[in-house]
């Protein structure tokens, strides 16, 4: 996802201006924004703090993090499944085992 190059502070910021009395076509040729980037962070944003905003973005990280862990652990587990698989597939089915020669030992 492309980073914006504004910060969720002055996004906020942008906001609340609007919530002030500041006309969006203002705003939106002051910050050098369209109209459906304001309307977007608005939904997005609307009524949210600063702090709240910075909150939901370490949580969002977070929640990467352990998805990043979890998909890393599910790798794993199936690697070993398969090497489990793959060693209990040559083990002779008699239950005895066999010696190089080809001959069975009793």
């Amino acid at each position: 996802m492309k980073r914006s190059r504004f910060l969720e502070e002055q996004i906020i910021g942008i906001l609340k201006e609007r919530k002030a009395g500041q006309k969006v076509a203002d705003l939106c040729r002051k910050h050098g924004i369209s109209d459906a980037t304001f309307y977007k962070w608005k939904t997005r944003y609307g009524g949210l703090e600063v702090s709240e905003a910075k909150r939901r973005r370490t949580l969002e990280d977070e929640n990467g993090r352990l998805k990043r862990l979890l998909a890393d652990a599910m790798l794993d587990n199936t690697t070993l499944k398969e090497i489990v698989e793959e060693k209990w597939r040559h083990l002779p089915t008699n239950g005895r085992r066999s010696d190089t020669s080809g001959k069975v030992s009793p």
